[in-house]
């Protein structure tokens, strides 16, 4: 999605549910569309296919673009789902991974919160935060005008919900096609 908020294409990978290739599945949608006017990736959540969870390190690595994983509901994260779903080698690599992410920090958005795990550009807390809470972004900084920008109404970034709908109609395609 451009700046301006068009949708410039669409691109497709698949990622296994409970699986460990999310990341790669990122990576290769990245590498796949071969846009270099891509400036930034916002994406939602970081587990997105029961407890896939996204290396954000890795991705920003690969990539070299800032990234940022935008979720939508306060949580104690998902560390203890992790660790009773699952036990031995699956445990320590989700743990692992899931350790490895930049802290959450609230953000305010046209009045909803969302959660934010910023890479690759200014991400302060805000100088008033409470430390008992998720602490807030600064209301200015890189990663809070980036959200903001793309979120012109609600809480959700445009990127963000335009894959999720389209997410959604392919799921409903391939089951249809399945049947």
């Amino acid at each position: 999605m451009r700046a301006d908020r068009v949708v410039d294409g669409l691109a497709y990978e698949r990622c296994t549910v409970g699986g460990d290739d999310a990341t790669a599945a990122v990576v290769a949608l990245v590498d796949g569309i071969d846009r270099p006017d891509v400036s930034a990736l916002l994406l939602a959540g970081v587990a997105p296919a029961w407890f896939n969870v996204l290396d954000l390190p890795r991705i920003h690595e690969v990539t070299g673009l800032p990234t940022l994983a935008v979720s939508f509901e306060a949580s104690p994260g998902l560390a203890p789902a992790i660790r009773a779903q699952f036990d031995g080698a699956d445990r320590t690599r989700r743990l692992d991974t899931y350790e490895s992410l930049p802290p959450r920090r609230s953000l305010a958005v046209n009045d909803e919160q969302v959660f934010v795990r910023v890479l690759g550009v200014d991400a302060p807390v805000a100088e008033d935060a409470d430390t008992d809470a998720v602490p807030p972004l600064a209301p200015n900084c890189e990663a809070a005008q980036l959200v903001r920008g793309f979120t012109p109404e609600g809480g959700r970034p445009e990127p963000l919900r335009v894959a999720r709908v389209a997410a959604r109609a392919g799921r409903e395609l391939g089951e249809r096609l399945t049947e």
